[in-house]
């Protein structure tokens, strides 16, 4: 079996599953935002639950749309809010401690290799960096895993990518996943496992494991994964306050595909507009002029990625009239980023430095997008009026890109800026 299979049947209680088998498994983690989790307690509320299965195994993480941007925002942050208090949820991050659920939680240690995770947001799937199941499900059926601790799911497919080589500099996690996607397509493992294997992903540091699982879903998979090492355990061993189970393939686990890649030559990439799927090297999209450049997200708004970008932004100045926008992904980023004096870069350059907060990444607050202008984001996705207007334009990119193009004013290879 491969390691989300064996995950899988821990969970379930069975010796062995196998795609296409229908499985009740037992969850270690379960979370929601202020978009899905409201519509979640709702559905509790409806069926006359009066306790949740553990209140320590429930994350509620108020990201979305906070700090709140207006009267129906701030209405779904106190459903959760109240929800929390009454049901004494350990795990409720709301602005002096929250985050942006997908890098709050694996930097909080509560969710671990091993692990069979679901959350009621589709990008869940980031934590299989640390070597767990993990998987985005709808609100009713956050609904029920808040009161019965389980899901049901049917085993996924399995896929293996063997990346070989090693890696550019200004190459990361978030251009290895936008290379994937555009030779598979966006539903090129649909319902699949993306099974993320080779000497590249073993050489790549936690961080941007978690980019490139995170953008799993863009390709359609049920759960990207990637089995544990000595990376994984210098990440988990200082932030676990609980037990794990660490799981690898065995050698003649079975896949439905195989892909292998050397991406020695890789340069980094770019999704061109609508779809992740979209993807050129950025020295094919030097010019697309922009308007603004957004550095944050669940995707790559961790401080590796601040410190590429101020590396980037150093002694610069953002292009006129382009707005830079960056938001660290958690407060403990906000503030490391700061002992660091990355903020002193980028608000020197002319950039925007905000709270944690998903805002423009989705098209809620803080940085969305007029009528026909562009936008170079590392965000995930840049579908149709993603950020704003649907007559905008989303390019997706690494932390490193989208700086340099800010400082041009167009998308632009960070060599050019640096040198």
């Amino acid at each position: 079996m491969t390691i989300t299979e064996k995950i899988l049947a821990a969970h379930c209680g069975e010796t062995e599953v196998r795609p296409g088998q229908l499985i009740s498994a037992g969850l270690d983690f379960c979370l929601g935002n202020d978009i899905t989790a409201p519509i979640s307690i709702d559905e509790f509320e409806k069926v006359g639950a009066c306790e949740v299965f553990d209140r320590e195994r429930i994350a509620l993480v108020p990201d979305h749309f906070t700090p709140n941007k207006d009267i129906k925002s701030a209405e779904q942050c106190a459903r959760l809010r109240r929800f929390a208090r009454e049901y004494n949820i350990k795990n409720y991050f709301e602005l002096g401690e929250m985050g942006i659920e997908h890098a709050l939680l694996p930097e909080q240690g509560l969710v671990l290799p091993g692990d069979c995770i679901i959350g009621a947001d589709s990008h869940t799937c980031t934590y299989g960096a640390l070597g767990a199941f993990s998987t985005g499900v709808g609100s009713t059926d956050l609904a029920a895993a808040f009161i019965t601790g389980k899901a049901w799911f049917r085993v996924p497919e399995q896929m293996k990518f063997l990346y070989n080589g090693e890696r550019k500099k200004w190459v990361g996690g978030k251009d290895l996943i936008l290379f994937t996607i555009g030779k598979i397509g966006v539903d090129g493992a649909l319902y699949r496992s993306m099974n993320f294997t080779g000497p590249a992903i073993r050489a790549l540091p936690m961080e941007d494991r978690l980019a490139l699982c995170n953008m799993a879903i863009e390709a359609g998979a049920k759960n990207g994964i990637i089995e544990p090492d000595e990376i994984t355990e210098e990440y988990v061993k200082s932030r676990a306050e609980r037990e794990f189970q660490v799981y690898q393939s065995d050698p003649n686990a079975r896949y439905v595909a195989t892909y292998e890649w050397d991406i020695s030559g890789m340069e980094p990439q770019v999704a061109f507009p609508h779809l992740p799927s979209n993807t050129r090297p950025v020295t094919e999209a030097v010019e697309v002029k922009i308007d603004q450049a957004f550095i944050g997200s669940c995707t790559n708004g961790r401080l590796s990625d601040l410190r590429d970008a101020a590396a980037v932004l150093k002694g610069k100045k953002i292009a006129p009239f382009v707005r830079c926008i960056v938001i660290p992904a958690t407060r403990n980023i906000y503030r490391q980023a700061m002992k660091e004096g990355l903020f002193d870069i980028f608000l020197d350059a002319g950039c925007v430095v905000s709270t944690p907060t998903c805002g423009p990444c989705l098209g809620g607050h803080m940085g969305i997008l007029a009528e026909g202008e562009r936008c170079i984001a590392t965000s995930n996705r840049n579908f149709v009026g993603r950020m704003g207007h649907v007559k905008s334009e989303v390019y997706l990119s690494n932390a490193a890109v989208a700086a340099a193009s800010a400082v041009t004013g167009r998308i632009t290879h960070p060599e050019e800026v640096v040198s």
